[in-house]
């Protein structure tokens, strides 16, 4: 049928077995420029974060009150939303192409003559073992690999698998959806000519902090399933290429594995902390608790800008923060000022990430304290203040008042300017859900407004007693003031390290995690 112009497009995508960063740029580029996305379980959540404001989601998988949405309708959904225009981006988990009904959605959409594109993705077939330490094919081992559907019910099976040509071929066999028919699977395998002691492995969620793998033979593969009560969905493989696991294992090792991690720092901030907590194994989930954004009206603008222009009254130039360097500098670009204005001012940074920041724009902090906090950065400029000196703390709205105070104690002059405010993010349900289903096993604050702001986000999505809901959440603090408004929320702090870095931090959790992790 000929494809009806002026009308939307459905791209077909596969989201890859479960760990987003696996995803193609061509799936990436789809979600980010769609109108209209559809996607199931199988499909990592943290991919919706990459759409564009506005874009509507529609869940297609389980929920708690209806099974699986039935194909058709899918379909429907797919078809009506093309039909009004809207670009539509289709995520299935692994490769739609493979197992995953891709092609009759695509015969659907070409009957309507809806212009569609595959995308394909990084199969589970393939991924999942390899997350297990298991290759497919080895030379030694098997030269070919069958993937083969276990999802329908033993009659069907039998119908659609040869199991005498399937068992006879001298390679690996990789099931897909096959946990629930794994005995009568093993059992066909054995009857067909496979040898009973023919290694097996099962890899549940593969690829993600929930992964699990469970290793036996077609012999006893059955009962081992029942007594670990391994459910779906779960990659099976058969072969002897199982056997190079223990060599080969590699995800497993990594000393966050199994560790899914709130991250709650503001936006701009959290690809720092997820990319440390990824590199180690562990599953960041960003959650930012606030979000920072320059101050808005006239008279905000104005204060700033009197501020600014004063630059050479300034003996000292104090950041207490990478976010206070950032729209120092934004402000700067506004007003049109030129950097070199502060030449007479003292720089000087309260911790190494904000003296980076500032050796980013050309400025070396001239102090840096032992202790990241406002009142290490006092005692560091201590020698260096005199009574009568001006300093400008280009700084946050929520910013302590200690370090200003005990400048005016020495007789300096802090001429303080919020260059930009913290505000609550929004949403929260899907955090709550994983919450409450202990989902969530460490969640990290890295200053005393990304804990209050939780709190009120969880309160905002329904949540009564949010200390309640985080008591089975181990709490990691960046430092004592953290800390300390984490304990006037009403939570334990089970993380803190002895130095206020991100660094620091994660480290801490590795070290907190290394007798919990999962065995």
């Amino acid at each position: 049928m000929t494809v009806r112009l002026g009308k939307g497009k459905v791209y077909l995508v596969g989201a890859g077995p479960g760990d987003p960063k696996l995803i193609t740029l061509r799936g990436l580029e789809c979600i980010r420029t769609c109108d209209v996305i559809v996607y199931d379980r199988l499909a990592s959540p943290r991919l919706l974060a990459h759409l564009k404001p506005g874009a509507e989601r529609i869940y297609v998988g389980k929920l708690p009150d209806r099974h699986t949405m039935k194909q058709e309708e899918i379909n429907r959904i797919l078809i009506e939303h093309a039909l009004e225009g809207k670009i539509v981006t289709r995520l299935k988990g692994g490769d739609p192409m493979v197992f995953g009904r891709g092609g009759e959605e695509a015969e659907a959409l070409r009957r309507e003559g809806i212009e569609f594109e595959i995308v394909p993705g990084v199969t589970s077939a393939i991924a999942v073992p390899a997350y297990a330490g298991i290759p497919v094919t080895h030379r030694d081992l098997a030269s070919s690999v069958s993937i083969i559907t276990g999802h329908e019910n033993p009659e069907k099976l039998d119908e659609l698998i040869r199991w005498d040509r399937v068992t006879n071929a001298a390679g690996t066999l990789v099931f897909l959806m096959g946990v629930a028919r794994i005995g009568h699977i093993a059992r066909q395998l054995i009857a067909h000519g496979r040898p009973p002691d023919t290694k097996v492995a099962l890899i549940r969620w593969g690829t993600t902090a929930d992964q699990r793998t469970l290793v036996g033979t077609l012999a006893d593969i059955e009962e081992k399933v029942k007594a670990a009560r391994f459910e779906p969905p779960a990659v099976i493989v058969v072969g002897e290429v199982v056997g190079k696991r223990e060599q080969l294992m590699w995800y497993e090792r990594r000393p966050l594995f199994g560790a899914r991690v709130l991250v709650t720092r503001a936006r701009a901030q959290a690809g720092t902390l997820s990319q440390k907590i990824e590199e180690l194994g562990g599953e960041p989930v960003e959650f930012p608790a606030i979000e920072t954004r320059m101050p808005a009206g006239e008279a905000a603008a104005s204060a700033i800008g009197e501020a600014l222009r004063a630059a050479e009254s300034y003996d000292h130039l104090i950041f207490t923060s990478v976010n206070g360097v950032h729209y120092f500098l934004e402000w700067l670009r506004r007003f049109g000022l030129d950097i070199r204005r502060f030449h007479r001012a003292r720089v000087a940074a309260v911790g190494p990430k904000t003296a980076e920041a500032l050796r980013g724009i050309g400025l070396v902090p001239a102090e840096l304290p032992e202790k990241y906090h406002a009142e290490g950065l006092l005692e560091s400029m201590r020698d260096h203040v005199r009574p009568g000196e001006r300093a400008l703390l280009p700084r946050g709205d929520l910013a302590r008042k200690s370090l200003p105070e005990a400048l005016r104690a020495l007789g300096v002059e802090p001429v303080e300017i919020a260059v930009y405010e913290t505000v609550p993010a929004a949403g929260g349900e899907d955090i709550v859900d994983l919450l409450r289903g202990g989902g969530i096993h460490i969640v990290t604050f890295t200053s005393a407004s990304t804990v209050r702001h939780l709190i009120g986000r969880l309160q905002a999505a329904g949540v009564e007693h949010p200390a309640g809901l985080l008591a089975g959440t181990a709490v990691a603090s960046i430092g004592p003031l953290t800390s300390a408004a984490a304990r006037e929320a009403g939570l334990e702090v089970a993380i803190e390290p002895p130095e206020s870095t991100i660094d620091a931090l994660v480290a801490a959790i590795a070290a907190y995690w290394a007798d919990r992790r999962p065995v």
